[in-house]
């Protein structure tokens, strides 16, 4: 039995979480779907699927065995289409990481756009907002906001991203309104703790590049709470422009020092340096990037 054709029943199994659908896919019957698995646990001398009469799902080899295989394929079905001049059709599942505000009507318009260019595509995405290993835990891209991305890694900046500091009227109210940035030290700060330069914020004014050191009340690394405690009068939050405008449009949020920008970061599609990058994470990238579907 072809091991090579084994791999690609393998994957269809897992990604469709059904010896069924894969089998309708393939055109092959569910019993040959079953020894295309089983011919592959034998070649590697350990299982790779739990099967239930309900329900699949990979073992701790398979995990790992899965993940080594779908991007061999994609790798493979790229080398062949380069030397075969052909076109690979983007497919199979892409999976993203990408910080908690990204859970938002412009992103979720953004992936329903490229779903219907290439229907093949389909996601599983992180919005944790934690740092993930792109090889160890097995995702293919993440969309990251940084000013300098890891050097270990390839970053292709694909827009840029505005963060304003922006408090409740409530706490305005209460704790004064700072009129420069030099004030931010006798504020209660809520702060980001992914944040890449620390406790410390870079404001471009009329009197060039100026740094403000805090000390937070909160730190996490979870937007959302950060959002929901600026908007309960907790303190001043640093946060995306899209997670706010609704707020200060609705005057539920107030935006801090019009005079001074604060030194954005860009977001870059960050991705493991490999010798062939496959079609769906390369389409995918370069949609976004493109488009300008993620700011200037």
């Amino acid at each position: 039995m072809d091991t090579l054709r084994s791999m690609r029943v393998f994957r269809a199994v897992v990604e469709l979480d059904s010896f069924v659908r894969a089998s309708e896919r393939l055109d092959l019957s569910p019993a040959m779907v079953s020894k295309h698995v089983m011919h592959l646990e034998r070649h590697l001398g350990a299982r790779l699927l739990n099967r239930s009469s309900r329900h699949l799902s990979l073992t701790e080899i398979g995990k790992v065995y899965f993940e080594q295989c779908r991007d061999m394929l994609d790798n493979l079905d790229e080398v062949e289409a380069t030397v075969g001049r052909t076109t690979v059709v983007p497919r199979g599942m892409l999976r993203l990481s990408a910080p908690v505000w990204f859970a938002n009507a412009i992103f979720t318009c953004t992936l329903a756009a490229y779903r219907e260019r290439f229907p093949e595509v389909t996601f599983d995405i992180d919005l944790s907002g934690r740092v993930v290993n792109l090889v160890e835990e097995g995702f293919d891209l993440a969309l990251r906001v940084s000013q300098a991305p890891s050097p270990t890694l390839i970053a292709r900046p694909i827009g840029s991203i505005e963060f304003h500091l922006v408090a409740a009227p409530a706490y305005l109210a209460r704790a004064g309104h700072p009129h420069v940035p030099q004030d931010l030290a006798q504020h209660a700060m809520i702060s980001y703790s992914l944040l890449a330069n620390g406790n410390e914020l870079d404001f471009d004014g009329p009197q060039g590049r100026e740094t403000v050191k805090f000390s937070p009340v909160l730190q996490c690394n979870n937007e959302s709470l950060l959002h929901a405690a600026s908007l309960d009068g907790m303190g001043i939050a640093l946060l995306p422009s899209w997670q706010t405008d609704a707020d200060l449009a609705a005057g539920r949020l107030v935006r801090l020092f019009d005079d001074f920008k604060l030194a954005g970061g860009k977001v870059y599609a960050v991705y493991t340096s490999r010798r062939y990058l496959s079609s769906k994470v390369r389409t995918f990238i370069d949609f976004l990037a493109d488009e300008g579907r993620l700011g200037t």
